[in-house]
């Protein structure tokens, strides 16, 4: 957070009428919590055609932050930013695509992301390596590796992170464990911890042209497999990457808290109980769309397709980790109407689940269902779809399920939870 003097200075430069000084004053009122300042300060200099501006004034209409969410407005600057050549504003026109309703996901997607690539961007060159990684073609495998190692380069933690994976397994290259072992002592150093040792056999289905950055594939998942269909429950075997399960445990690592329990009635969190009365003994971590950047939304776009339902119905991803011995009794996804009375009950109840498992358990950790008779055990890279309502969209006891207690090792979970109608804005 800035100090108060050096937001006088900032003030007065501002003062001075120069867009770019009004523009560094807006980030620090933004840096600083005073969020409604700082967009009248980036709206004054957008409207004198500062492009980075620009960006600023259309993520905080995009998300909402302290003012009403506004997807035309947020989109109609982040157009006119682009035509400046800034590639922050190509990449998020290609993030809104992948979303396919403010704007269609369509090969203009592809081509901002291309830009932003080449612009050397390191979200950009994250998501474009993840992508390429998919890829059983040896010439993307080695262009996944050059393209993290180039965003690791440029500082991105979360590529060095991946990067670190490959060079220990040798994926896409030859194994190197000596200079895996300084990237991560590097890491480390900045406090960044190890990642599971996560291995996921490459997608078999239909595959982009080598060397083609064609996103639109996370819309071709592989089927599911009917388990049960009373209640309606289904397993993608294969659906995530071995860089998309890294990429979802590094990025939400640091953002993990206790998971926490809502009260059935009241829909508020139940205060703190005994390990022995708790539902749930995991930690969790939410991650709200201001924070997502483009390969956390290609995943869940990709995870949401597999359920057949729109990304736009899901609401915000959260990733779960359980330890040794912790678990989550048998319990039901669908809300109760507290909880959804509280939280956008115009977009109705949670009509399904997708729950991917990101790493290996060495014991334990099943999802049982045990009223339908189906018990899955954990895979990375793997995912369970379930039903949560019945057909008329009741809500249906029989989706009972559990998450069975971590015996060794520890388990990585994602989850999506869709809902009958509409969620996100975009």
């Amino acid at each position: 957070m800035p100090a108060v003097t050096d937001l006088v200075q900032l003030r007065t430069r501002a003062e001075g009428g120069r867009s770019e000084d009004r523009f560094r004053f807006a980030s620090a009122l933004s840096r600083s919590g005073a969020t409604e300042e700082a967009y009248a300060q980036f709206l004054h200099a957008a409207k004198e055609g500062h492009a980075p501006a620009m960006v600023e004034c259309a993520r905080m209409l995009l998300y909402g932050i302290d003012r009403t969410v506004d997807v035309d407005a947020a989109l109609a600057w982040l157009l006119q930013a682009e035509t400046t050549g800034d590639i922050i504003a190509g990449y998020l026109l290609a993030l809104i695509g992948v979303g396919g309703s403010a704007l269609s996901f369509d090969a203009q997607v592809n081509a901002r992301m291309l830009a932003a690539v080449n612009a050397g961007y390191p979200p950009a060159l994250r998501a474009a390596a993840i992508h390429f990684g998919r890829s059983p073609d040896a010439g993307d495998q080695s262009l996944c590796i050059a393209l993290l190692d180039k965003a690791a380069q440029a500082g991105d933690a979360v590529a060095a992170m991946l990067l670190a994976e490959r060079l220990a397994l040798g994926e896409g290259c030859a194994a190197d464990p000596q200079a895996a072992a300084q990237l991560q002592a590097q890491l480390s150093a900045q406090g960044y911890a190890a990642l599971p040792r996560i291995t996921v056999p490459l997608p078999t289905g239909p595959a982009s042209p080598p060397r083609t950055l064609a996103l639109e594939e996370v819309l071709r998942p592989p089927s599911p497999q009917v388990l049960s269909q009373s209640p309606g429950i289904a397993l993608a075997p294969q659906l995530l990457s071995a860089d998309e399960c890294r990429l979802l445990i590094a990025m939400s690592t640091p953002l993990l808290r206790r998971s926490r329990t809502l009260d059935p009635t009241t829909g508020l969190p139940i205060q703190q109980v005994s390990p022995e009365q708790q539902v749930r003994t995991s930690s969790d971590a939410s991650h709200d769309p201001v924070v997502e950047d483009l390969a956390l939304r290609l995943v869940q776009r990709r995870m949401a397709t597999a359920t057949g339902v729109d990304l736009l119905h899901a609401e915000p991803l959260i990733v779960l980790r359980y330890q040794p011995g912790e678990q989550y009794r048998p319990h039901r996804d669908y809300l109760n109407p507290g909880s959804l009375q509280r939280d956008r009950p115009q977009a109705g109840n949670r009509a399904r689940s997708i729950c991917a498992y990101l790493s290996p358990v060495l014991s334990g950790g099943e999802t049982d269902f045990p009223l339908a008779g189906v018990c899955i055990a954990p895979a990375p890279g793997s995912a369970v779809i379930f039903d949560n309502l019945t057909p008329d969209g009741q809500p249906d006891p029989r989706s009972l399920h559990a998450g069975l207690p971590v015996l060794e090792g520890e388990k990585w979970l994602a989850t999506l939870w869709l809902r009958q109608q509409r969620y996100r804005g975009f």
